[in-house]
């Protein structure tokens, strides 16, 4: 292998050359304190630090930052602490999906425009990680992320709580009547019991399993849990190989390749995780210039057994996972249905990282031949009301429900949803299909995830838990149900799902991967006629250019203009 030299390193074009511009460079940098003995010759290694106060699942980076840099550090390099948009799915409204891309732009802006060699992404939060790694694979640096770990298990009277899944679960409950205010005030209290993300297979959770399978991560770090001393080592190890990656050269085009994105889709499959996945793994996809779409999906979810015993679609939360054997232990468990050549960050293959990984618990891990379903935890569907494609987490639905026909009942927006899902006089059964519009890309915006609606009330009452429900939103990876979701194209620029209206008959055939709207064609171009769009719900600013530029979910719904294309010119320095 053939390392670089002082010379060559990226930064050494604003602190090397005897010139005007270096001097100023080099006088600011004393300005802060550091003299031509801290960065010398040495990589410049970025900190992109997701850490908020409006992140409780980041609230640990400000103590991780520092151990990153310790780490930098140690191996000879010189951090650059850097502090970027804290997308956050407990605060930020209408959807942080809507700011995904807003910090992939800022993520591969500041990389670019400054004297950055290489870079330590920590994210953690559901839209934090696709967007760093989106950020990373458009800059092409020398890129390792830092997961931010599940946070520690929830306790309710003897009960262990999961984050998301027993928030749906409860709130059903409480508005059933089966318990009351002052159980769910203690539940609120014993929910969240640290930092970090959920304790779930929810989506920070599935994204930073994808990440590490990619290869963007150190071995084990996707589920090591935030509060546990090990998550701090992994902070300074990761700060370490930060700066051998810029002397090797080893770059985001090298690791994220197709090959390396159907690994991380495996590992998505078999640990049952989110739907989110497959609209932030295209998207990263598109950005690195490997080849993913829907299809590839459902093709690598049929042949990939669900063998993750993890909430919403198991029994266990992300503590058991890690202390089971973690992402390594069931990867070896999948050994030949991956490409183990696929490079990965830390300089090993992935078949090198996960050889001899073991796992210590049956019930989490399961074995192959013994799976938690044959088939991986989503599907995706296809028919005359989602010509582009939907999306199920078929295992975390009442199996009843996977084949189904029954009457829509229409809600046209989630205000109309709020306004009418509890009216006594609904005409709604446990037979219904509940049907939610224009909550898409555009028509949300910004994508909510309001994809699991609520089971209206008088049927909660009647002992319901669980029925067909269909949208162009997303739904958050905590949570469970026969719920589809990112019908495509979306309500809001005229998909099909525009044209339903209540009694028309839809049905799901999850083993046929169909999603069916029973009216003939001549109706449905009657209706067509008559249908028009709704004005953008932004005159101006960032929600405007959102707007106008955000793809529908089949495609990733980032920004047209940002998918890979010719490579953007280094800054001059003048």
């Amino acid at each position: 292998m053939v390392r670089k030299k002082p010379e060559d390193l990226r930064s050494h074009r604003w602190f090397g050359v005897n010139d005007l511009r270096s001097f100023g460079h080099r006088s600011r940098a004393k300005q802060s304190g550091f003299g031509p003995e801290d960065y010398a010759g040495k990589p410049v290694i970025a900190i992109l630090n997701t850490w908020s106060d409006a992140n409780p699942c980041h609230a640990h980076f400000r103590l991780r930052a520092g151990e990153v840099k310790r780490g930098v550090w140690q191996a000879g390099g010189f951090p650059l602490e850097i502090p970027v948009l804290s997308v956050g799915e407990t605060f930020m409204k209408p959807s942080p999906m809507l700011y995904r891309n807003l910090l992939a732009m800022e993520a591969e802006e500041l990389l670019r425009a400054n004297p950055i060699d290489g870079a330590v992404l920590l994210g953690g939060c559901d839209k934090t990680v696709p967007a760093l790694l989106m950020a990373a694979a458009s800059a092409d640096l020398p890129a390792i992320l830092l997961p931010a770990g599940p946070m520690l298990r929830g306790y309710w009277r003897g009960e262990t709580l999961a984050s998301g899944s027993d928030v749906w679960k409860y709130w059903a409950e409480l508005r059933a009547g089966t318990i009351d205010d002052c159980e769910w005030r203690e539940i609120e209290d014993g929910i969240a019991r640290s930092f970090g993300t959920c304790m779930t297979m929810g989506t920070a959770s599935t994204m930073a399993c994808a990440a590490e399978a990619l290869g963007m991560t150190l071995p084990g770090a996707a589920a090591t849990p935030a509060a546990d001393s090990h998550h701090a080592r992994m902070a300074a190890a990761t700060g370490r190989r930060a700066v051998e990656l810029v002397w090797e050269d080893v770059r985001p085009a090298q690791v994220m390749t197709t090959e390396a994105f159907e690994n991380a889709v495996t590992a998505v499959m078999a640990l049952g995780g989110s739907t989110n996945a497959i609209i932030h793994l295209i998207a990263m996809a598109r950005r690195a210039g490997a080849t993913l779409d829907l299809e590839r999906f459902d093709d690598i979810s049929r042949r990939t057994p669900l063998i993750g015993n993890i909430r919403p679609s198991g029994e266990y939360l992300m503590e058991d996972f890690h202390y089971a054997g973690g992402l390594p232990a069931l990867l070896e468990r999948l050994r030949d249905l991956l490409a183990i050549d696929a490079p990965t960050v830390n300089g090993r293959t992935l078949g090198e990282n996960i050889s001899g990984a073991r796992v210590h618990n049956d019930a989490v891990i399961a074995r192959r031949e013994a799976p938690v379903r044959t088939e991986g935890g989503l599907a995706v569907l296809r028919g005359n009301l989602a010509p582009n494609g939907a999306v199920i987490k078929m295992s975390a639905a009442e199996p009843r429900l996977l084949t189904h026909i029954g009457p829509a009942v229409v809600f046209r927006s989630y205000k109309d949803l709020a306004a009418r899902i509890d009216d006594p006089g609904l005409p709604v059964t446990a037979d219904s299909v509940l049907v939610l519009q224009n909550a898409g890309p555009q028509g949300g915006p910004g994508m909510p995830e309001w994809g699991m609606l609520p089971i209206p009330k008088k049927l909660l009452q009647q002992g319901v838990r669980d029925m067909v429900r269909v949208s162009d939103a997303r739904m958050s990876g905590t949570a469970y149900g026969a719920c589809v979701l990112h019908v495509a194209p979306e309500a809001c620029v005229g998909g099909p799902l525009a044209l339903v209206k209540d009694g028309d008959r839809i049905e799901l055939n999850v083993p046929a991967r169909r999603l069916t709207l029973h009216v003939d064609e001549a109706e449905l171009a009657r209706r067509r006629t008559l249908w028009s769009p709704a004005p953008c719900v932004y005159e101006r600013g960032y929600g405007l250019l959102f707007s106008r530029h955000v793809t529908q979910a089949d495609e990733g719904c980032d920004f047209d203009f940002l998918h890979r294309g010719a490579p953007t010119p280094e800054p001059e320095i003048f």
